[in-house]
């Protein structure tokens, strides 16, 4: 078996992949001479080569900002069953995905009769979901991005061949063909209905869990900032991060209840970033700066310095162990390595506040510190990331049956 090498196609290909499509498509399937040249300059063409020899390509087209179409896949008879196809698509998806911060939506078209076509698509995580009154009876797939659930209860099989059948079946919006199989001894269509997430309910329950949460916390810092003012002993720095941590958290209510009203107000495009403001704004700012100073209130409290170490030491393995899960938003984002030692001195926080108001020694620098790593982070992630971590894998689509 060759060894096929996937790339991006060059201006130089374009002679050889004129030729593969010659050979390989039917002629109302090959783009212009225009297009094929306009879509390698674009960075849209990718092709399999072996020893110069260009044995398959997949081309793609983007009619609008938001819109990926695949136009036609090719591979030469010789470099068939290798995987090569599934290798193009994949690179090509890729490409789209890591595109921008948004992938745009991704389809494709294949008539009834292209049945190894098909396969690849389903195969690639593209649902069939309508049919083109168009020659051939074509069939619209598109790349689906995020987990959708389907009752299976309600999934029917439609022969290839019974085409008026098939339109039928697909002409609610909620129905798609999910798998091509074989029916007795004919190849089949399987059509799934999907069930249909409400957005606006999802947002509103999101929105309606970030205030309890807020409220939640900000009740927790306004109890300990009571105890701190009440306490003679208690630092003043540590009350001064407990004040902002009470600001931080009450404008992280209000973001909250301004998400709320861009969803009374059917303005929810702005949905999402509204709630980042929201969730950043109450890690960083409110339940953090909660958590780092619980050691320093138990040490008021008991004055027992051997305890408050042991609870201080407890709080620093438990906020760094929540930094390398996937519950953090640090999580979400790219890695870097100021940002890895911000994440660092932060869950080391407890243990070194702790130790310094136990020895009754200064702790404005250690309180100065933290808050600036906190403010860095809050900085972070607010204005200076773009697209998540790990994207592609995360938003890669499966059918899931729900039981």
């Amino acid at each position: 078996m060759r060894e096929w090498t996937v790339r991006a196609a060059r201006p130089a290909d374009l002679a050889g992949l004129r030729s593969l499509l010659t050979d390989t498509c039917e002629p109302q399937d090959i783009p212009s001479p225009a297009l094929l040249a306009e879509a390698v300059a674009g960075d849209l063409v990718r092709v399999a080569v072996s020893d110069g020899v260009l044995a398959g390509c997949v081309v793609g087209e983007t009619p609008s900002p938001g819109h990926a179409r695949l136009t036609v896949v090719a591979v030469r008879a010789e470099a068939r069953r290798q995987g090569v196809a599934a290798r193009l698509l994949a690179e090509m998806l890729r490409r789209f995905l890591g595109a921008t911060d948004e992938p745009p939506l991704m389809s494709a078209i294949a008539r009834t009769e292209q049945l190894t076509l098909t396969r690849l698509l389903l195969a690639s995580g593209f649902i069939g979901t309508r049919v083109m009154r168009l020659s051939g009876l074509p069939v619209h797939y598109q790349y689906k991005s995020r987990v959708e659930y389907i009752d299976p209860e309600a999934r029917h099989l439609v022969p290839v061949s019974a085409r008026e059948q098939l339109a039928e079946s697909l002409a609610p919006s909620d129905h798609a063909v999910t798998a091509l199989v074989t029916l007795g001894g004919e190849p089949a269509f399987e059509i799934a209905r999907f069930e249909k997430d409400d957005p606006a309910a999802l947002q509103s329950g999101e929105a309606a869990a970030g205030i309890a949460f807020s409220g939640s916390i900000l009740a927790a810092i306004t109890f300990l900032l009571g105890f701190a003012f009440s306490s003679t002993r208690f630092p003043d720095d540590v009350r001064l991060l407990l004040i902002g941590a009470t600001f931080a958290t009450v404008l992280s209510l209000i973001v909250y209840a301004s998400a709320s009203g861009e969803l009374a107000r059917i303005r929810s495009n702005s949905f999402g970033r509204i709630m980042k403001w929201g969730n950043v704004l109450s890690e960083y700012g409110g339940v953090l700066p909660f958590v780092i100073s619980l050691p320093v209130t138990y040490a008021q409290a008991s004055g027992d310095p051997w305890t408050t170490m042991v609870l201080a030491v407890v709080l620093s393995a438990a906020i760094g162990w929540y930094e390398r899960s996937e519950f953090s938003i640090a999580h979400r984002f790219h890695r870097s390595r100021t940002e890895l030692a911000l994440k660092v001195f932060t869950a080391a926080s407890p243990a070194i506040g702790a130790a310094l108001v136990a020895a009754d020694t200064t702790s404005w620098p250690w309180s100065i510190a933290l808050i600036a790593a906190l403010t860095a982070r809050t900085w972070l992630y607010l204005f200076r990331r773009g697209a998540e971590a790990d994207i592609a894998e995360r938003r890669q689509w499966r059918i899931r049956v729900r039981a």
